[in-house]
């Protein structure tokens, strides 16, 4: 059985609910051995204190987010391991900015994800309207996800084929193309990919990555983890017995943690 997850959200980033120390106890409750606490980061790309309500974290939160984390790790040690993370923005041209804000903070892991190009947000409906180019949108967000792996930021890419979730369809040899271009990066920079089960909520059909680029992982020797990105308790674990049919489809029987930015391997099952 999987027994950690590693994306989980809380009431500071505006549209998650609940504390941290709820969806550490709903994880003792599941009987999971880690939880991984990854809130969205502040949007350090955009002026003010906060500047995306609803979104994410303000930015004097963050210290106070990891003060919390931090307690908390010590008060539940003896019943669960609690990792301080953070799902964080990949900014095009901000690499070293958000490097430096990182490195202030004692952090067991970072996820970075793609969720804004083209102006939009990945989850914005409207970036599919009558007309959009949606070749070249993939292609842009894929860029973005190189650039992210090579950014040597993070440890974990989130959601990769997020961009998948609301979109039209797109050829596959095309499909194809891009998701070998992006796992040959993301191999040769040595990241690790997580299995993130909100692609089962946003599509009903797959997680991200979906099962194509899942397989491929395994063929490029990637390394994989789990994260429900759940932003409500209930949502801990989401869809995770799904997953371990998955992963013993594909003879997969590692998966990674993290413990202040090393890689432990851990055999799930």
């Amino acid at each position: 059985m999987i027994k950690i997850d590693y994306h989980t959200h809380h009431y500071r980033c505006g549209h998650a609910r609940g504390t941290i120390e709820d969806y550490i106890c709903k994880a003792i409750e599941l009987g999971l051995e880690e939880i991984g606490i990854s809130d969205h980061s502040p949007l350090y790309f955009r002026e003010g204190n906060d500047p995306g309500p609803g979104s994410a974290m303000a930015k004097h939160e963050l210290p106070e987010y990891v003060d919390e984390v931090l307690a908390l790790r010590e008060k539940y040690r003896n019943r669960i391991i609690v990792r301080l993370g953070m799902e964080s923005d990949y900014i095009e041209n901000m690499e070293d900015e958000y490097a430096v804000i990182y490195a202030q903070y004692p952090f067991d892991y970072l996820i970075g994800s793609v969720h804004f190009f083209d102006g939009r947000h990945i989850y914005d409906r409207r970036r599919w309207e009558r007309g959009v180019n949606v070749e070249a949108a993939y292609r842009e967000y894929f860029r973005l996800v190189r650039k992210s792996a090579k950014s040597g930021i993070f440890d974990v890419l989130g959601h990769i084929t997020a961009v998948k979730a609301y979109s039209p369809k797109i050829h596959p040899k095309i499909l194809n193309e891009l998701y070998e271009e992006t796992l040959g990066v993301i191999a040769e920079y040595g990241c690790c990919v997580e299995i993130n089960t909100s692609g089962y909520r946003k599509t009903k059909a797959e997680p991200f990555p979906d099962y194509q680029m899942i397989e491929k992982c395994v063929d490029y020797g990637i390394p994989l983890t789990f994260g429900s990105d759940c932003h409500d308790p209930s949502e801990v674990t989401h869809s995770r017995v799904r997953v371990e049919s998955l992963l013993r489809e594909y003879g997969i029987t590692e998966l990674l943690t993290f413990d202040q930015r090393n890689r432990v391997s851990i055999v799930w099952d």
